[in-house]
């Protein structure tokens, strides 16, 4: 059944840009769904009599808001950090732990000894917790593999989790993550091997092709030689940019056309204008800087710019393990300078823009019904009550799976 009727809404958020203010909240609302989609929003007492016969479900004078989409994670992958969580709360930084041979290389070991079925199995249980705290689609990179075997088996793992799970999920190919140990000083050979042998193996299993251009990572020129390939090839680009260091990713994103441009915690203001100028979206992840103990990202200076903001839980083992949105739009607020109906806004439309869904994210005619009711009055209790799970149920495409 993906018909629905959610009566007594007493505050819709719709992020509908035909309706008044950021957010086109209606209240006193209720919404109609059929096959999957809205087919109607708005003032209940506007309700057309042909949709009160739809399957109903009774908000009570809760608030409903779209479904989260969470637009930045590395929801599979083997072991965890946990260790190195320690460590860095006693003093190590990240870039210490990553030139001892910890960090992303860790996760990479682990996860090429870890079978396939466990990394589908670990990621849909972290897919069915982030379901249930009212993400509707999430984005799954590749990208602890490193070798043509393992990233493809971690891409059979991410598509199992929506063939198993009610969640979507967007494939993102980060096979330029960083150059593995095996190939020592031989970077070029790498990238030799990203993108001659692993895009090729990996199209037609994703939509997106990411380059983590920084510090300790890629450099300008080959991202570019791989984002390149990559556009080639028909994928969407990404770019991991401006995270440890400024090193020219966020220009090369937006010169490029990228989808999304993500982390930017040292861009500059040259950056941010380039960015507003391409149409990028710009992907934030305040959890991150929360765990690293570093600043906030640039979240007014890129809003204010016109850039399209989006928020996300980057969640993976090792500098951000947040699988709930709740949280990262309360940090986006308490901690990056959004105002909470931005946050709400970049949690859902904003998410949805860098995934390329122009469906998903709002709540109006033609869009899917992927629907969040809060056990709340009003969204601004998420931010207001940051800790607190407000999940009272999650609609998926008109169909109710999580009561």
């Amino acid at each position: 059944m993906r018909d629905l009727l959610i009566t007594g809404i007493g505050r819709l958020v719709t992020n509908d840009p035909q309706r008044d203010g950021l957010l086109g909240i209606v209240a006193d609302a209720a919404v109609a769904a059929r096959d999957g989609r809205i087919v109607w929003a708005g003032p209940e007492a506007q309700l057309l009599r042909e949709l009160r016969d739809l399957p109903e479900v009774g908000a009570d004078g809760r608030a409903v808001i779209p479904g989260f989409v969470d637009s930045h994670t590395h929801l599979v992958f083997g072991g965890d950090r946990v260790d190195e969580f320690g460590r860095r709360m006693r003093g190590e930084t990240y870039q210490q732990i990553m030139e001892a041979g910890g960090g992303i290389a860790s996760t990479v070991a682990a996860t090429r000894d870890t079978p396939t079925s466990r990394l589908a199995s670990d990621a849909a249980g972290r897919a069915r917790r982030m379901l249930g705290t009212g993400t509707t689609t999430v984005e799954i990179k590749s990208g602890y593999g490193l070798d043509v075997a393992t990233e493809l088996r971690m891409l059979e793992a991410a598509r199992a989790v929506g063939d198993v799970t009610p969640i979507e999920v967007v494939t993102t190919f980060l096979g330029a993550h960083v150059v593995p140990p095996e190939y020592g000083e031989d970077r070029a050979g790498y990238v030799d091997l990203v993108v001659e042998e692993m895009i090729p193996a990996v199209t037609g299993l994703v939509e997106f092709c990411d380059v983590f251009c920084d510090a300790g990572a890629f450099t300008v020129d080959e991202a570019r030689t791989i984002l390149e390939a990559a556009a080639a090839a028909g994928l969407g680009l990404r770019l991991h940019a401006e995270q440890l260091a400024h090193t020219g990713g966020a220009a090369l994103g937006a010169e490029l056309g990228a989808a999304a441009i993500d982390h930017l915690d040292e861009a500059t203001d040259a950056d941010v204008a380039a960015i507003a100028q391409a149409g990028s979206v710009a992907v934030l992840l305040p959890s991150v800087s929360l765990l690293l103990g570093s600043p906030p990202p640039p979240a007014r200076r890129l809003w204010d710019a016109g850039v399209p903001v989006a928020i996300a839980t980057d969640c993976n083992p090792g500098t951000s393990y947040v699988e709930n949105m709740q949280l990262i739009v309360a940090l986006a607020t308490l901690t990056a300078g959004l105002t909470p109906e931005e946050s709400l806004w970049a949690a859902t439309r904003g998410g949805a823009m860098a995934l390329r869904r122009p469906d998903h994210g709002w709540i109006g005619p033609g869009s899917v019904a992927d629907l969040v009711m809060l056990e709340a009055e009003s969204h601004l209790e998420i931010p207001y009550r940051p800790g607190t799970d407000l999940v009272r149920l999650v609609v998926k495409a008109g169909e109710v799976v999580v009561l």
